[in-house]
């Protein structure tokens, strides 16, 4: 299953060459990542207060394919290629008209409020596959 994501570049997006600032497909893909996860009917917040669990980004891998400009409508699809016990490795490609401007694998791991790794609670694992 393919979660996209759809976003505009601002004027703040972009640098002194009006393209889309490197550290700013971060930001759109972080975006996207909360919204996939909210989709599945995950809540975050609730799984922080019941679980003591929360995600963080262990590991980017980036491309970066072809720029993007000021008012560019930009999608980013977000797909799942593996998940473990304590682990979701996420592709999400940001694109224009269906070329792809960004692409990126992405680890989530699960962690304690305390930093140390956790198990992702089953009923995640189940919704992520």
């Amino acid at each position: 299953m393919t979660h996209r994501f759809s976003l505009r570049v601002y004027y703040e997006d972009t640098d002194l060459a009006g393209i889309v600032y490197y550290a700013n497909y971060l930001r759109f893909i972080e975006r996207a990542r909360s919204e996939w996860i909210r989709s599945l009917g995950v809540d975050q917040k609730a799984m922080k207060a019941d679980d003591g669990i929360v995600f963080a980004v262990r590991r980017v891998e980036a491309d970066y394919l072809a720029p993007a400009h000021f008012d560019d409508e930009l999608e980013v699809l977000t797909t799942t290629e593996a998940v473990t016990g304590a682990r979701i490795v996420l592709r999400q490609a940001v694109q224009r008209g269906g070329q792809d401007l960004f692409v990126a694998l992405v680890t989530i791991v699960a962690i304690a409020e305390t930093g140390q790794p956790a198990r992702l609670p089953a009923n995640i694992r189940l919704r992520v596959h």
